[in-house]
């Protein structure tokens, strides 16, 4: 098990070992992190990492996991913005008897 050298915003500088970090890769635009608990202070720190980090820590042994972005962002998006008006009369709707029949009615199918 490798000790690796990280720095906590509180703490400073700390050694953890490869079991105490993970790294995160999305599959979509290849953007890493890496997170570890501070052994001092307990709080967890999450940093970027370039691929030449994430490499160097994958190959120490440390635990990688990939993740990938929300389908919801590539949606096609319609229609204008809702706004406060529309929230208060959507929190209005949901006050009413029925209002899972009513939104069902307007959505498009």
């Amino acid at each position: 098990m490798a000790t690796i050298r990280a720095s906590c915003a509180t703490c400073g500088d700390v050694e953890v070992t490869s079991r105490e970090v993970t790294v995160r890769v999305c599959r979509d635009d290849n953007s890493g992190t890496y997170a570890f608990g501070c052994p001092t202070c307990g709080l967890t720190t999450v940093k970027d990492a370039e691929p030449r980090i994430v490499e160097l820590l994958v190959t120490s042994g440390v635990r990688l996991v990939t993740w990938s972005l929300p389908d919801e962002l590539f949606e096609v998006r319609q229609g204008e913005p809702i706004d406060h008006d529309d929230l208060l009369d959507f929190h209005a709707l949901l006050q009413t008897d029925g209002w899972m029949e009513t939104v069902h009615r307007m959505t498009p199918r």
